[in-house]
């Protein structure tokens, strides 16, 4: 137990940290950051729900108004904003993301893990993100849609970092990768 709520707390903390990458911010205010790979790997380190609980925490904090986010945005006001549909995703990015590894056992796992990230962390986010900015921006879907292909050469390059990075630790620790357990 105290194990599962250190871990959760330590991959909360690890998007934090990549929040201080430098963020892009692009033209439709919804910025390029590295958050997103820290959410990635929360789901194929951790697996799916304590992944999920790491973003959940994560978020949580930002509503209570620290500012973890990228360019130090933080309080309930990101949850009125562009990016809040994204904000939503990465929850459900982070379970897909834990579930599809642990499932995609005859791949390898850094493989498995690239793919369930790229699944996750672009399709599955980028559907509330869509979403989120037709609403706020009031987009319609066409115009929402197109606006985000500028993030997905980036977004494959975090996928594939994710699962060269789970599987790095699978080697370096047998046993962290919650995700896929040695065996």
């Amino acid at each position: 137990m105290e194990r599962n709520i250190a871990l959760i707390a330590l991959f909360a903390a690890l998007i934090a940290v990549l929040g201080l990458v430098p963020k892009l911010t692009l033209m439709s205010g919804i910025p390029i950051t590295a958050q997103s790979l820290g959410v990635m790997l929360c789901g194929t380190v951790l697996g799916a729900r304590r992944g999920m609980l790491a973003v959940l925490l994560f978020l949580l904090l930002v509503a209570l108004g620290l500012p973890l986010l990228a360019g130090g945005r933080g309080g309930l006001g990101v949850f009125a904003g562009p990016t809040v549909g994204f904000l939503i995703g990465w929850v459900a990015g982070a379970y897909v993301i834990g579930l599809l590894t642990a499932k995609l056992t005859s791949l390898p796992l850094g493989l498995a893990a690239a793919g369930a990230a790229a699944i996750g962390g672009i399709v599955v986010l980028y559907v509330p993100g869509i979403i989120g900015m037709m609403i706020m921006l009031d987009m319609t879907l066409q115009t929402a849609f197109l606006s985000i292909f500028a993030f997905i050469p980036g977004d494959l390059i975090k996928a594939g970092l994710a699962g060269a990075i789970t599987a790095s630790l699978a080697r370096a620790r047998p046993g962290i990768v919650a995700s896929r357990p040695a065996g």
